[in-house]
């Protein structure tokens, strides 16, 4: 018997991206620091013991720690980006006629082969060279941004009612919520009582049950409900991707295309920014003059993964009132704020604090998706989402690199100087909704492209 339920799927996901974020950011800072120099890493020291000295040596040393890692982690994005691109691509595309569940399955592969090599890697403290060759492997089958977009792709199939669609998101939000705020709680004490290597193996067990699930108990409507399977070579099959993908832009009036690109736009530049300052703030948190050990920073990871729950509340409560865009705009402008505060935070409360005005953050994310899926066929969905996802993984990738890139240059004389760039780039959201907002978008006018049906949720 097989079932139509992606939450398990969403949640084992969840959970093991957001303990291997965190994991691999302590544990490249960790090794780096071991090996630049002779001071000790004290883990679980007194955040008060922190230097704040600028003639201190382990002042200097702390800023050059981390030049290195933001440099290092640059270098193990970049290594990553082609094969993402290709394979998110192609993945997504096909999922319209192939349907949904292989890129979950070649995602959730790469994903366990890099956790697997992440575990050899620090149990016999290789070279931290051999983690870019994970990354390259592991984007071969696809990333986290491949198997988000295949999903949201399978609930767009499952729920073509407009209203329906965007609650439905919205509650995947809330209990991305509670894993990723469990995850990021427990995360410190992971390094703390288990260490890297068996932290690493947990992931790898979690992933391949989330493996097992998506393989052989998960239904595939897609594929189920086709009459037939057409057989093509693989360049007719390539030549059939990039058509679907240049229709999906074709297709429809002039003012279609200008909503679908606006959209389209904001959502890429708003992930921009999201994706790239949160990295960030794990290697802020680490240096002068907060100087978090691995339990602080799991508080931080939980307290901003709240911002899923109050996503996801904010959702529900401001549909009954207010149209998408306000709801957007809201979770943009507050993000804006957090940004801005966070480069004059200097005390451990204050970084707390500062977390407040991001619980919004993830609203714009799930509103936007919701609108672009209400802007498109349904026989589009796929096609729709694997142009988002190529365009995400694109700027996953040049954000981390661009956000690494910056903050190593800038750490030294200004460390709060990318919060503040992160705030000033939020503006171009901002005004392409604005755009859209002046074209003429309008709640229920764009639902001709979607049937409406009810939301599904069958067993076989």
């Amino acid at each position: 018997m097989k079932i139509s339920f992606i939450e398990p799927a969403i949640l084992l996901n969840a959970f093991a991206m957001t303990l291997t974020i965190p994991l691999t950011a302590q544990y490249v800072y960790r090794r780096i620091w071991e090996e630049t120099g002779n001071y000790t890493f004290a883990s679980g020291s007194n955040v008060s013991e922190c230097a704040q000295n600028k003639s201190d040596p382990i002042f200097a040393f702390r800023e050059e720690v981390q030049k290195k890692a933001s440099l290092f982690s640059l270098q193990v994005e970049m290594s990553g980006l082609i094969p993402a691109l290709v394979s998110t691509f192609l993945l997504l595309s096909s999922s319209d006629s192939h349907g949904r569940k292989l890129p979950m399955v070649l995602s959730s592969l790469g994903s366990l082969g890099t956790n697997i090599w992440l575990c050899v890697l620090s149990y016999f403290k290789l070279p931290l060279q051999l983690l870019m060759a994970s990354t390259f492997m592991g984007a071969l089958f696809g990333n986290y941004t491949t198997f988000w977009g295949a999903c949201f792709a399978y609930i767009v199939d499952q729920c073509k009612e407009y209203k329906q669609k965007i609650i439905r998101i919205a509650i995947l939000d809330f209990m991305l919520g509670v894993v990723t705020g469990l995850t990021g709680l427990l995360s410190g004490y992971f390094i703390q009582e288990l260490g890297f290597v068996w932290s690493y193996f947990i992931i790898a067990v979690v992933l391949t049950v989330n493996l097992t699930y998506i393989a052989f108990f998960l239904s595939d409507p897609i594929r189920e409900s086709s009459s037939q399977i057409v057989t093509m070579s693989c360049r007719e099959s390539l030549k059939d991707l990039f058509y679907r993908t240049y229709m999906l832009f074709k297709n429809g009036s002039s003012k279609r295309r200008s909503l679908l690109c606006l959209l389209i736009f904001t959502i890429v530049i708003y992930f921009f920014v999201i994706i790239g300052i949160f990295p960030i703030f794990t290697l802020y948190e680490l240096g002068s003059p907060l100087c978090w050990d691995e339990v602080y920073i799991g508080y931080g990871t939980a307290l901003g993964s709240l911002s899923f729950l109050s996503s996801f509340l904010g959702i529900w409560l401001f549909s009954y009132c207010l149209k998408d865009l306000h709801i957007t705009f809201i979770g943009i402008l507050t993000t804006m704020v957090g940004m801005i505060l966070a480069a004059f935070t200097r005390t451990t409360l204050m970084m707390f604090l500062v977390r407040i005005p991001f619980f919004f953050t993830f609203m714009p994310l799930s509103v936007l998706r919701s609108m672009l899926s209400k802007v498109v066929h349904s026989t589009e969905q796929g096609a729709l989402f694997a142009c988002i996802a190529f365009l995400e993984t694109l700027g996953g990738v040049a954000s981390t690199s661009a956000y690494n890139g910056i903050y190593s240059a800038t750490v030294a004389w200004y460390p709060g100087f990318i919060f503040l760039l992160s705030a000033g780039l939020l503006i171009l959201p901002v005004i392409s909704l604005w755009a859209v907002k002046c074209i003429g978008w309008e709640e229920g006018s764009y639902t001709m492209f979607v049937p409406e049906e009810p939301c599904e949720h069958s067993s076989d």
